[in-house]
């Protein structure tokens, strides 16, 4: 049996804003957004090539908008992936690449950023997302 991972529930302050920075800003597709008749409303973006969504909306969670933590998208070219998310205004670090000591900034020497290479950026509510290289898996 396959046990897959759909739906990961985002809590935010402002679901307009939310959805304007995940469409906007990340590129995610709005798959729906819809309000139940005396309930919440619940807005569903989907990053490009992913099986798993993201859901934003109102009394949907108990967390605190913001305090989500360690969401992870993988992508094949992180220096395009940052270019990309910087050309449309998103606040990223800079590439890192993760070793024994920590991360450190990708210098020229590293070309190969497959599983090491990751860049870091938070939603307008603070929660925290990494993108991460993998070219090839183990």
């Amino acid at each position: 049996m396959n046990w897959t991972l759909e739906v990961v529930v985002v809590p935010v302050s402002d679901i307009d804003r939310a959805k304007e920075f995940y469409a906007g800003k990340l590129g995610f597709n709005v798959d729906h957004d819809t309000v139940v008749p005396g309930g919440p409303r619940v807005v569903q973006l989907t990053p490009q090539g992913s099986g798993c969504s993201v859901v934003i909306g109102t009394q949907l969670s108990d967390m605190e908008p913001g305090s989500l933590r360690g969401l992870q998208l993988v992508v094949n070219d992180l220096r395009k992936a940052h270019a990309e998310l910087v050309g449309r205004g998103v606040e990223t670090s800079e590439v890192q690449v993760a070793g024994e000591s920590g991360f450190r900034p990708a210098g020229p020497q590293d070309d190969d950023l497959n599983n090491v290479g990751f860049l870091f950026f938070k939603d307008p509510d603070g929660n925290s997302w990494a993108v991460q290289q993998i070219t090839s898996r183990p």
